[in-house]
């Protein structure tokens, strides 16, 4: 088996999560320490948390803000956003302006350790 892995994001099925539509990379690979997606942010995006994941957000494109233990920031293209565990969060577009994060996972993405208050 190879030491790497190439995966064109495009090509990934978007699936449902909190903040809208994400694809997801690597989270499938056998002993992955991270995992890397491509979010589409909504407007309704859901406030969650994780208890052992931490999430580097990274804007892609569009407009918005993210909220992180009830508190907004607005974000833009260029943005970092470094969210630690049992931080309850979301990112949220504009009113018909998309917004377009890279989101990192470390550990490998868990759908285990998504919770809701």
């Amino acid at each position: 088996m190879p030491n790497y892995s190439i995966t064109q994001i495009a090509n990934l099925d978007p699936i449902a999560c909190p903040c809208g539509k994400a694809r997801r990379a690597f989270v499938a690979e056998a002993e992955s320490p991270a995992s890397l997606h491509e979010v589409d942010i909504t407007e309704n995006a859901r406030t969650h948390f994780h208890k052992t994941m931490t999430e580097f957000y990274y804007v892609i494109e569009g407009n918005g803000f993210v909220e992180l233990d009830g508190d907004r920031h607005a974000v833009r293209p260029g943005d970092a956003v470094l969210i630690r565990p049992g931080c309850r969060h979301r990112a949220v577009s504009e009113p018909g302006k998309p917004l377009k994060i890279l989101n990192v996972c470390v550990p490998a993405f868990d759908p285990a350790d998504e919770w809701f208050d």
